[in-house]
């Protein structure tokens, strides 16, 4: 997702996993083999908007350097802004979740023209909490997709699954009471509601 136009070779890894409430976590590694000492690699910023849901650490492994992005409970809309965690990258990568119905489509965009193919690996994997229907890139299993993106070139990123809409009233007739609360809130109280109609009571069988 965050591709800096760099010389050396790139390390990009984008995961992230999709719940049934559609809120997006994940991580992002942005890394280079250092020139020098001192080079630290890419340095990543958080969008203002976004101060409350990412945070960015240094990132050191396997003689690469520069940034780790961590990224929690983010709505669709949030996701894109992603794109603004370096002004180095815009225009470079777009990446959408749009809900229709049950049907949730995710599409995107790299265009990767201007970062060298020699010694970079970039991919993407995305877990999804349904089976995905059709997708463009490589099944890691029913649920969870990946794709490794060509440097050099421009490629695109597809992928479709189906389950229900959050926002979807479970109970036509608790619609103006409960409409909105989440499937744990609402088994929670269809149990309450249970006892409240059944209490338990002492056996009474044997007494005089």
């Amino acid at each position: 997702m965050l591709m800096p136009l760099l010389a050396g070779c790139l390390r990009v890894q984008v995961s992230m996993g999709v719940s049934s409430n559609d809120r997006v976590s994940g991580r992002i590694v942005v890394a280079v083999v250092p020139a020098n000492a001192k080079d630290k690699g890419p340095q990543l910023k958080v969008p203002p908007t976004l101060a409350t849901k990412v945070r960015v650490e240094q990132y050191t492994q396997d003689g690469y350097v520069g940034s780790q992005v961590y990224f929690d409970d983010l709505t669709f809309g949030e996701v894109g802004q992603l794109g603004m965690l370096s002004d180095q990258t815009q225009g470079m990568f777009s990446l959408q979740f749009v809900r229709t119905g049950d049907l949730v489509t995710l599409n995107g965009r790299a265009d990767l023209k201007s970062v060298p193919p020699q010694g970079s690996d970039i991919q993407l994997t995305v877990a999804f909490p349904a089976r995905v229907a059709t997708t463009n890139g490589t099944r890691d299993g029913d649920s969870v997709v990946s794709w490794k993106l060509p440097a050099g070139d421009s490629s695109t990123v597809h992928a479709e699954a189906s389950y229900a809409d959050p926002n979807t009233r479970s109970f036509a007739g608790w619609a103006g009471i409960v409409g909105g609360i989440t499937l744990a809130v609402a088994a929670l109280v269809a149990v309450i509601a249970y006892m409240a109609r059944n209490p338990m009571v002492p056996d009474q069988r044997g007494r005089g």
